[in-house]
C-alpha cells in the first residue's frame, strides 16, 4: 500500500540555517549546526511555548530547531504560540500523516550531524544536550538515551520513567537488539540523541506504523550494526497527559504487537537468531496480551478480556493469566471489581 502523499510548506527565511542564542542573549547564525532538534507537533498549542523555552535554555548552543506541524486542528492557536520563535526555528506545516511522517519531514530538512528528538509537550533540563553530546563522544555510540522524570497527570508523576516502566532502571551502557526487544532496556524518544547518517541509511521511521514506530526504529538501528547506549541520568521531563493515559493504551499494546509481526515477517535473521527472537517475542506478546486483558475488564468487555488472558497463557503459560482467565469466566464482575480497586489504589499513590 502506497503511503498517502502529503503537501508541506517550509517557512523560514534562511532554510538550513540555525539561529541560536549565546550566553549574552545575542543571536548568531550558523550554517552547519552540530545538532538538529526535531519537534513534531499535533494539538500541543498549550504546551509548545514551555517546550521551546526548555530548548532555547540549553547550555549547549550549536543547534537548529525544526518544528513540524502535522496538520493539527489547533494550527491557528499553535502558530500564534510559536510566533515569538519564528525567526529562530525552521517551521514545516504539512497534512496530517502521523508522528512518523512528521519526524521524517524533520529528518529530511535537518543539517546537523546529530539529531535530537523531542515531543512538543516534553521538557529538557538546561544541560540536556551538553550531557548527551558528551556521552555520545565518550561512549563512541550512534544513539544515546537518557532517563526522564514523569510529570503532569496520572499516578506516576514524580517518578523515573525507566523505573516506572521496568521497576528498576537499567545500568548505563550499551543496549543490544535483544535487550531492546525483551524490554530489558527501553528508550524514550524525547530522551534520544542520534547520529543522522545511520537513520537515513535504514530508511527513516516506518510511516505504516501509527504507534511504536520509535521502538521499531531503535530495533532496526541495532539490527543494522548501530551502537545504542543508555545513560542512567534523569535529564528531561516526560509529560503524562490524561488524554493519553488509558484511552489509547489498548491501541498502543495492539500496535506494539504489530511491530513484533513485522520483525518475524521481514527482518533478515539467521535460524539461531530467529529462534532467540521468537522466544523473546512470545514472552513479550504474552505480557502485552495479559495487560490488554486487564484493560478490557474496566469497561466490562469480558469476552475480549477472556480472549486476551487465554492468548497470554497459551503463549507463555503462567499462574497470573491462568487465574485471571478462570476468574473472568466464573466471576467476571468480581474480577472487574478487584482490578478496578487495584487501579484506584495505584492512582491514589
Amino acid at each position: 500500500m502506497e503511503p498517502t502523499k502529503m503537501t508541506s510548506t517550509i517557512q523560514n527565511p534562511l532554510p538550513h540555517v540555525s539561529t541560536v542564542a549565546d550566553p549574552f542573549g545575542v543571536k548568531c547564525e550558523k550554517a552547519a549546526p552540530s545538532v538538529s532538534v526535531i519537534i513534531p507537533a499535533y494539538n500541543v498549542a498549550a504546551y509548545i511555548v514551555e517546550t521551546l523555552d526548555s530548548v532555547f535554555s540549553q547550555t549547549f548552543v550549536d543547534f537548529e530547531v525544526i518544528v513540524i506541524n502535522d496538520g493539527s486542528p489547533d494550527t491557528a492557536e499553535f502558530e500564534r504560540a510559536i510566533g515569538p520563535y519564528r525567526e529562530r526555528i525552521l517551521y514545516i506545516s504539512q497534512d496530517n500523516g502521523g508522528a512518523s511522517a512528521a519526524r521524517n519531514a524533520g529528518l529530511r530538512a535537518a543539517s546537523g550531524e546529530l539529531i535530537a528528538f523531542l515531543d512538543a509537550d516534553d521538557l529538557w533540563s538546561p544541560g540536556y544536550l551538553e550531557e548527551q553530546v558528551k556521552f555520545i563522544q565518550r561512549a563512541g555510540c550512534d544513539v544515546a538515551c537518557a532517563d526522564a522524570m514523569i510529570f503532569g497527570e496520572g499516578p506516576d508523576a514524580g517518578k523515573s520513567y525507566m523505573e516506572t516502566l521496568m521497576n528498576t532502571a537499567p545500568a548505563s551502557g550499551e543496549a543490544t537488539f535483544l535487550e531492546l526487544l525483551s524490554a530489558e532496556k527501553s528508550f524514550i524518544t524525547s530522551g534520544v540523541v542520534a547520529r543522522r547518517e545511520p537513520i537515513l541509511e535504514i530508511g527513516l521511521f516506518d510511516e505504516q506504523l501509527k504507534n511504536a514506530q520509535d521502538f521499531d526504529l531503535w530495533l532496526r538501528l541495532a539490527r543494522h550494526g548501530a551502537r545504542l547506549a543508555y545513560q542512567r541520568k534523569v535529564l528531561l521531563k516526560y509529560r503524562c497527559r490524561q488524554d493519553s493515559l488509558s484511552g489509547d493504551a489498548i491501541n498502543s499494546h495492539r500496535r506494539e504487537i504489530r511491530v513484533f509481526d513485522k520483525i518475524e515477517q521481514s527482518y533478515p535473521l539467521t535460524p539461531r537468531e530467529r529462534a532467540e527472537v521468537s522466544a523473546v517475542i512470545r514472552k513479550r506478546r504474552a505480557l502485552l496480551e495479559y495487560e490488554l486483558g486487564k484493560l478490557y475488564l474496566l469497561p466490562g468487555d469480558f469476552a475480549r478480556a477472556r480472549e486476551s488472558f487465554a492468548k497470554s497463557n497459551s503463549l507463555s503459560p503462567a499462574l497470573k493469566p491462568r487465574l485471571a482467565l478462570w476468574l473472568t469466566r466464573v466471576a467476571p464482575n468480581l474480577m472487574k471489581s478487584l482490578y478496578a480497586r487495584r487501579s484506584e489504589k495505584a492512582d491514589a499513590k
